[in-house]
């Protein structure tokens, strides 16, 4: 990984879709944020874009109904910038009724998931002050099985003390059963805690 996290120096809306013909145009390398509703997933989206107002952020469950594509411009070493689109899927988990995955996950985001050619890289977000939930351990299941490269993200470590949040992630580990060399990055949004080691991920897989 490279000595030092990229810069964010830019992050736009560009699309909101439900179908392909929607999406963005272009070949830009995509990075896709997935969790259960309120995870608190716009709140890691602003923090890790230092933006604000780029994901909105609310307390209803369910609340992003369509997969949000965002333009995110990082500045490497020796001034180099690249370009990749941040992709926001709508939240899992909070369907009323039924639990399978196709039901939980509308079939639009498990097309996307499965046909995206652009797709490198989804962060799959997991309350750290939580053991994982079923509807957790069946979105795992589901992009291992798509063969997609998974980064794990224990979010709202803010609300631990720094003893537990290391014990609940190594819950979280255990209980997806993540290989030895298989990372969980520990963020949290208002302290930025885990943000440069998250654009280094980003930085490694897309950008070099």
């Amino acid at each position: 990984m490279s000595a030092a996290a990229p810069n964010v120096v830019a992050a736009r809306y560009v699309a909101s879709a439900v179908r392909p013909d929607q999406y963005p145009p272009g070949d830009f390398a995509e990075v896709a944020f997935v969790g259960r509703s309120n995870v608190g997933k716009s709140s890691l989206i602003n923090s890790l874009c230092r933006h604000g107002g780029l994901a909105r952020t609310s307390g209803t469950p369910g609340k992003t109904q369509t997969l949000n594509f965002y333009a995110v411009t990082v500045k490497l070493g020796e001034g180099e910038r690249r370009e990749f689109l941040l992709v926001d899927l709508p939240g899992y988990g909070y369907a009323r009724t039924g639990r399978a995955m196709r039901r939980q996950w509308a079939q639009f985001i498990d097309e996307y998931l499965a046909a995206s050619p652009r797709l490198r890289l989804v962060c799959q977000l997991i309350d750290s002050r939580h053991p994982p939930m079923d509807s957790d351990l069946a979105a795992y299941r589901r992009l291992a099985e798509l063969g997609l490269t998974v980064q794990v993200v224990a979010t709202k470590t803010d609300k631990l003390s720094r003893q537990a949040a290391k014990k609940n992630v190594a819950v979280i580990r255990a209980a997806l059963a993540l290989p030895a060399a298989a990372t969980v990055i520990a963020y949290s949004a208002p302290e930025g805690t885990g943000r440069d080691e998250l654009l280094d991920v980003i930085d490694h897989l897309l950008l070099k």
